[in-house]
This record gives structure tokens, C-alpha cells and sequence, in this order.
């Protein structure tokens, strides 16, 4: 790291544009050296000490730079340990207009999935819950959360509520809630989405394995039986450094008038 070190840090020493800020040029050097793979992840950077007596530059000027690069994901900062550069993220792709699993989506990419249980009971209904999924304040809803892993990356937090009568055991829900309904004849066929930028707060964060304030895209999905019934209120958290929702759009009535026309 030594060499790499001296390689990263002289342009800032030696820059002659001293009219950008030298945060940014600080910021600019470490971010192009991940890119260019002179630093990988998992690679720690030197003390914040060193790098401003190598790039000649103050610590205020370092930790403002690496704050930077911390909250874009480029670097990470373990209390105790030091700087390293981040865990480098596969995005996934995932379509807007099928109704599949998380299970489902990962194992046709060859990704090994798992999940980390963050809570599986039975309570009484929220108000929302309440009325997406038609209960009375007597009935009870069961709900399923837990922590998406895909190839031992943390991709998605996921939290469920269904009916307690279509879910009456949510402790027997295995790797795939869809494939729990199914066997009892509850499973959904179509659903709609609601999908929002947000930033991650500390608890949600750390699960991820990413920085507080981190972008996420939120997903609220209502899931239907074929008879129109609700049956699944889902509410979801992904990385919005690993994933891309896809939607394939077509402008109405140009189809159409084309097959006819022919």
C-alpha cells in the first residue's frame, strides 16, 4: 500500500490547479484510484495522519474528502478499525411487470440467497394494516421481516403482513414466502407497486451494511388473489447501489393501429 499510497497522493501534492478546492482533488485522486483498481475492496487507506503528510494537505481537508467518499459509498469507516474502500456491489436488474420473489430473481442469476430473520409473529393489526388487507381491530395479521442476502451481499429488507388466517404459522415460512402461500392456495397473481427514493436511516443502514443517509428505493407492494382479494402488504427496502428496477413501456394505441393496418 506504500507505493500505492505515494502514487494516489502526489498528484494532490503536486497539482498545479490550485483553483478547485483541495478536497475535491483529494476526493478525485482516492476515487480514481478504486476505479482504476490501484486500490481494491476490502483495502485500507493509510491514518488520516498520513495521508495529510503525504498529500500535504490538512486533516480537515482529508476528513472532509473521505466523508465525502464515505457517504458515496465509496469508502467505509469501522469504528476502531479504519478507512477501507467499500465491498465492491453486483446490481441487479430486476423487471417491474412479473410478480416473482426475491427467491425467484436471485436463483435465475445463479445467486446463492439466504435470509436473516428480523421477526416472524402474529399481532394486532397496525391502522394501515388495517385497512389494506380489509381486518377488524379483532383479527390479527401475520408478519414476516427479514433481511435479504444475496451471494453474502445484503441487498433487501423486507417486511410482510398478511392475514393471520392465510398466514396462520409465520414461523413455518422456509427461504420463500411465495412458495409458502402456493401450498395453501394463497398464492398472489398480480399486484401493484409504489416505489420512492428515500435515504437510509441508521438502523435500516446497518443492516445493509451501508453509511447512514445512503439512497435506498423504498417498495410498497399490494399483492391480489385472482378473486381481487388483498392478500399480502409488503414493505421493502433495497440498495440503491445494487439494484435497477426495469419497465418496458409502449405508447398506447400505436400496436394496435399497426396490426390492424396490416
Amino acid at each position: 500500500m506504500a507505493d500505492a499510497a505515494e502514487q494516489i497522493f502526489a498528484s494532490v501534492r503536486n497539482a498545479a490547479q490550485r483553483g478547485a478546492p483541495l478536497y475535491l482533488q483529494l476526493k478525485k485522486s482516492i476515487e480514481d484510484a478504486v476505479h482504476a483498481g490501484i486500490i481494491g475492496p476490502g483495502d485500507a487507506l493509510p491514518s488520516e495522519r498520513d495521508i495529510a503528510l503525504k498529500a500535504d494537505v490538512s486533516r480537515v481537508t482529508v476528513r472532509k474528502a473521505v466523508q465525502d467518499l464515505v457517504r458515496g459509498g465509496i469508502l467505509v469507516q469501522r469504528h476502531g478499525s479504519g478507512t477501507f474502500v467499500a465491498p465492491r456491489v453486483e446490481r441487479v436488474e430486476q423487471s417491474l411487470s412479473l410478480l416473482t420473489s426475491f427467491t425467484e430473481d436471485m436463483a435465475r442469476r445463479g445467486m446463492t440467497v439466504r435470509s436473516t430473520w428480523l421477526d416472524r409473529g402474529i399481532y394486532p393489526p397496525s391502522p394501515d394494516e388495517m385497512m389494506v388487507l380489509g381486518l377488524s381491530s379483532k383479527e390479527f395479521v401475520a408478519r414476516v421481516s427479514r433481511l435479504r442476502i444475496a451471494n453474502d451481499t445484503p441487498l433487501a429488507i423486507e417486511r410482510a403482513s398478511l392475514s393471520a388466517t392465510a398466514l396462520p404459522d409465520p414461523a413455518a415460512v422456509g427461504s420463500s414466502l411465495y412458495a409458502a402461500l402456493e401450498k395453501t392456495g394463497n398464492r398472489p397473481v398480480r399486484a401493484v407497486q409504489r416505489i420512492s427514493a428515500a435515504n437510509l436511516g441508521e438502523a435500516d443502514a446497518r443492516l445493509l451494511d451501508v453509511p447512514a443517509g445512503s439512497a435506498s428505493l423504498n417498495i410498497e407492494r399490494i399483492s391480489y388473489l385472482a378473486s381481487g382479494k388483498v392478500i399480502e402488504f409488503t414493505r421493502s427496502i433495497y440498495r440503491g447501489d445494487a439494484y435497477d428496477f426495469v419497465a418496458e413501456l409502449r405508447l398506447s394505441g400505436r400496436a394496435d393501429n399497426a396490426g390492424a393496418a396490416a
